[in-house]
């Protein structure tokens, strides 16, 4: 039977005292959502996401990223999977950490490589309608792109569907924008720069509040996506990610 060791990967990681401009730059330019802080020692502190130390814009500034430091769970080499995603359901993360003796960080594990594994293994009950959230961040096909990172700032999510007069005309992620580069010219300069349109991801992968939430799973695993956005009508009534499928894990 696998286990967290299975899947642990090299993830980025900071000493404590490190400057909080230096993990700005891997949250900003690196796939990773977060940063895991250790000690002198190697023994993990916490973590850092992109809800705090993004804030930190001066490229000057000598704050460390001790103040951004955030509690988290972690797990053993030797845990199962289901622990491993339940830990990850509890701290509401892209990935957990994985510890040895005296809580040596040794790596960490991705809910992007763990999802297809859970979703075969457990037959997923429900409907999408029942796990779906109602309360959906989205933006404009005119908008800067600076508006975007604001709202991963802000939000804490990494993809937004994109409305034009009431219709989903496309999803915009940190992967898009990492792709595509213009937007840091924009971010940095502080001008409107480019739109949201010349950067988002069309068409768009969607369900419906009556699909199957086994079948909204698959979805997201076979187009390697982190969220759908949930159309009622033509209209965008919801949305469904990886941590919203985590709540049927009993």
């Amino acid at each position: 039977m696998k286990v967290a060791q299975d899947f642990m990967v090299e993830v980025p990681a900071l000493k404590i005292d490190e400057m909080a401009t230096r993990a700005r730059k891997i949250l900003r330019d690196d796939v990773y959502r977060e940063v895991y802080v250790h000690d002198a020692k190697g023994h993990l502190v916490g973590y850092l996401d992109i809800t705090g130390v993004l804030n930190v814009t001066s490229t000057k500034s000598n704050i460390t990223i001790e103040g951004f430091t955030k509690e988290t769970l972690s797990v053993k080499t030797n845990q199962t999977l289901e622990d491993v995603m339940r830990t990850i359901r509890s701290n509401a993360t892209d990935s957990v950490p994985v510890v040895g003796n005296q809580n040596m960080l040794l790596g960490g594990v991705l809910l992007s490589d763990l999802f297809p594994v859970f979703i075969t293994r457990h037959r997923l009950q429900g409907r999408v309608g029942d796990n779906m959230s109602v309360k959906v961040v989205k933006c404009s096909p005119e908008d800067p792109v600076q508006k975007v990172y604001n709202l991963i700032v802000d939000s804490g999510f990494t993809a937004f569907p994109v409305e034009k007069k009431r219709k989903l005309v496309g999803i915009i992620s940190r992967r898009d924008l990492l792709k595509d580069g213009r937007w840091r010219t924009s971010i940095e300069g502080g001008t409107a720069g480019t739109p949201v349109e010349s950067v988002m991801t069309t068409p768009v992968f969607s369900t419906v509040p009556e699909e199957d939430l086994q079948k909204a799973a698959e979805t997201l695993v076979k187009h390697d996506i982190s969220r759908l956005p949930v159309l009622e009508d033509g209209v965008l009534v919801g949305i469904i990610d990886r941590h919203d499928v985590l709540k049927s894990l009993k």
